[in-house]
């Protein structure tokens, strides 16, 4: 039985988008499909779970495809590890549906 999956966003304004983009992506290169420039990234991960960033001069854009059941706990890892790689800086991560 497949699973619904949940389409959601979030905008985080930061002048360092593509700093974050960066390192999320490195870190989480070795356990999953990741795909990324400057730009844009593309984290791919097991159970329908995708992530999606894109960096502007202003903010971290984060697009996330994930099962209804794990949406929740997909958003807290995600603001987490940025969280931590932005602690100079505090972000607000505010996710809507899509």
């Amino acid at each position: 039985m497949s699973q619904t999956v949940i389409l959601s966003t979030c905008r985080v304004a930061t002048p360092n988008g593509s700093r974050y983009l960066q390192q999320l992506c490195k870190h989480w290169a070795h356990k999953f499909e990741v795909a990324f420039d400057p730009a844009q990234g593309r984290i791919v991960m097991p159970e329908d779970r995708i992530v999606t960033l894109t960096a502007t001069p202003e903010a971290l854009e984060i697009r996330l495809e994930a099962p209804e059941d794990t949406t929740a706990h997909m958003r807290h890892i995600v603001d987490s590890h940025i969280a931590r790689f932005a602690f100079r800086e505090e972000l607000a991560f505010d996710w809507q549906p899509a």
